[in-house]
């Protein structure tokens, strides 16, 4: 009887296995057809530009955004009337990434209705001691604040050379921590600003001279002073940022 084929007869070998076939040469591309390309050489760029860099399908980021972040600060943003304080302080707090108040002294003082006194119509007794007063609350809301997490930015116009409307005064009342930071633009720019108030908040021209004339004693301090005399809202609130940001720093 004959052996089928694959029954493991003896025609394989005696061993059983099956001999290894012998290497096959490469088979060339049919004819017409071209071989596989060469990949394409790098490109080199003109004399005088950088490299081409490899697209790596990677996203780039956005650079980091500078400023303070969401850090819980207490700020006093000091300077004469017509520095543009209130405004500029408002818009600081609105704008920041973390939630923040802005605590005007003028505001709290003008919350006495009956019996305001008015520095304009000369700094006396009565004055100063709602200006106290109006300190003391402001430190207080702004504690109040701070404890709840939430950072504050208070405006006044501290004077350099007066202990009872002095820096000293807002550090007791709000804490050691308070960031000062001295807003003081052009005595032009601050005139100008000033004609365009109303109310108890404009003052004379010779007031806003001789008070913008003392603020000049912050110069030397060591204080960050900001000339927003050509900056807008804006651009005044920014450089604020940096300025408290290298405070932190």
């Amino acid at each position: 009887m004959q052996q089928g084929v694959g029954s493991g007869g003896a025609a394989w070998g005696q061993s059983g296995q099956h001999p290894a076939a012998p290497p096959q040469p490469p088979i060339p591309p049919a004819q017409g057809w071209p071989g596989t390309p060469p990949p394409p050489p790098h490109p080199v760029p003109p004399a005088g530009l950088p490299p081409v860099q490899e697209a790596t399908g990677h996203i780039p980021l956005p650079p980091a955004v500078p400023g303070t972040g969401g850090a819980v600060l207490a700020v006093l943003l000091i300077g004469p009337a017509g520095a543009g304080k209130t405004t500029v302080a408002r818009h600081w707090a609105s704008t920041r990434p973390v939630p923040t108040a802005h605590i005007s002294l003028d505001d709290v003082r003008e919350w006495v209705c009956s019996g305001f006194a008015d520095p304009q119509a000369g700094w006396n007794e009565h004055s100063e001691a709602q200006y106290r007063l109006a300190r003391r609350t402001c430190g207080f809301a702004a504690r109040n604040y701070l404890a709840n997490g939430i950072s504050c930015i208070l405006d006044d116009a501290v004077f350099p050379d007066r202990p009872v409307v002095g820096l000293g005064g807002w550090k007791r009342h709000v804490g050691p921590a308070l960031l000062p930071v001295v807003l003081l633009p052009g005595l032009e720019i601050v005139l100008e600003r000033n004609a365009a108030r109303s109310g108890n908040r404009r003052l004379s021209d010779e007031e806003v001279a001789r008070i913008h004339g003392r603020m000049a004693g912050w110069y030397g301090s060591g204080l960050p002073i900001i000339d927003n005399s050509h900056l807008d809202v804006e651009g005044t609130a920014r450089a604020l940022d940096e300025a408290l940001a290298r405070a932190l720093a």
